[in-house]
């Protein structure tokens, strides 16, 4: 009898979570994914801010699996998908499926605005991340070495367009980084010179906490220096800098942080998606009349029991992934497989050295504790026991010295593409 084919679209936590469950049951397996390695996008700030490596928030998908056998790995990005013919395409072929699991991630969304990208780069890849980090670093290299006062400040001002827990955690890990750790390293620019902006359009940054862990949060900003602009909209980002309305402020390290879109990918179901792309999915997790395909993740647009939307986290799509990983594997019936429900586990954000916010079942966290907590639980995230006891070692060594580890600008200059030492 023939092996039933599942193809999982996407290595990150809902397609890593599902194809773990899966390999321990007798299915015929493929994983597409356009990069090697699972990510764990949580830390990918702080590899852009040098505080970590590529490789201490990066493990290769093959290795992940090296020990089971009915597990295929592709690296190759997936262009369509025939839901009636039951065929994933990617690279001019075509691999047929009986249950497909669409877990692919977001990518920015800038509004109708896309020509602001080249200046105002997202976060969502490592070579998003090291580009930053590269940028950060020669801007300071470039501040050093320029007398013109103005001139030198469009190198020292550093935005981030966005206020959700990516926008918080980069801006206080920059006013870190740049304030703290690194301006002692130079002889002609010092911490009065650099500026950090924060830029939200609501009328608090981490609008999904309660209302006191988001005004802790924008004091804790406020005190590393950073500077909070709430029920602000951008206007326009050009070569100059962000401007707010009429006001510009002038700076070459800007970062996008203020919305993703679902994959592209998804049009090609023909399939109603929301105004961020994603597909409203029944309770099961399935396409609305397709009940071999699941959608999940960041691609999903799930309501729980009271109407609201689960957020873009990756406990949401680990346990998505368990759940649907469960229905293939014990071939449910539309009846047997029940509604999925989310099990909050909190929810966190960091904005600093000892300095977090976190809401466990209901309990409010701020300061040193809720930091602590912070870390335990990315490590703990963290696939290998490698990476764990890197990414502590690292931490450890940060927490003691206030001193980055990876601060060496590899780009080369001679060629139109960078290369990188991770």
């Amino acid at each position: 009898m023939d092996k039933k084919k599942v193809i999982i679209i996407g290595g990150g936590f809902g397609g890593l979570s599902a194809a773990k469950d899966l390999v321990k049951h007798p299915f015929d397996i493929t994983l597409i994914d356009k990069t090697n390695h699972h990510l764990f996008q949580p830390l990918l700030y702080q590899v852009a801010t040098a505080a970590l490596s590529p490789g201490d928030i990066a493990n290769p998908i093959r290795s992940v699996f090296r020990k089971t056998d009915n597990i295929n790995i592709i690296m190759a990005e997936a262009t369509s998908i025939d839901k009636e013919n039951r065929t994933v395409s990617f690279n001019n072929s075509a691999i047929q499926f009986d249950f497909l699991i669409f877990a692919a991630g977001v990518q920015q969304f800038y509004f109708g605005k896309d020509e602001w990208e080249p200046y105002a780069p997202g976060l969502k890849t490592l070579n998003d991340a090291l580009k930053i980090r590269e940028n950060i670093l020669h801007s300071l290299e470039t501040a050093e070495r320029l007398e013109d006062a103005d001139e030198r400040k469009q190198y020292l001002n550093f935005v981030i367009v966005g206020g959700g827990a990516t926008g918080v955690e980069l801006a206080g890990a920059i006013a870190e980084i740049v304030n703290k750790n690194l301006i002692r390293d130079y002889k002609n620019i010092n911490s009065k010179m650099t500026k950090v902006f924060l830029i939200e359009a609501h009328p608090e940054v981490l609008n999904i906490f309660p209302e006191t862990l988001s005004k802790k949060a924008s004091e804790d900003l406020k005190q590393l220096g950073v500077e909070v602009f709430v029920n602000k909209r951008v206007s326009k980002i050009n070569e100059e800098g962000v401007w707010l309305g009429d006001e510009l402020v002038k700076s070459k390290n800007i970062i996008w942080a203020a919305g993703n879109r679902a994959s592209p990918l998804l049009l090609t179901l023909n399939v109603d998606l929301d105004n961020f792309g994603r597909v409203e999915v029944n309770e099961d997790l399935s396409l609305p009349d397709f009940q071999n395909i699941f959608v999940l993740g960041d691609a999903a647009a799930y309501k729980d029991e009271k109407g609201n939307l689960l957020p873009a986290l990756a406990p949401v799509a680990i346990q998505q992934g368990k759940f649907v990983a469960n229905i293939i594997a014990n071939n449910l019936t539309e009846k047997e497989r029940g509604r999925f429900r989310y099990r909050d586990k909190g929810t966190m954000a960091t904005i600093g050295k000892a300095r977090a916010v976190a809401v466990i079942k209901g309990l409010k966290l701020s300061g040193l504790f809720a930091w602590l907590t912070w870390c335990v639980v990315h490590i703990m995230y963290l696939i290998s026991y490698r990476n764990r006891l890197r990414v502590m070692l690292e931490w450890a060594w940060h927490y003691v010295t206030n001193r980055p580890g990876i601060r060496l600008i590899v780009k080369d200059s001679s060629k139109d593409t960078d290369s990188y030492l991770a």
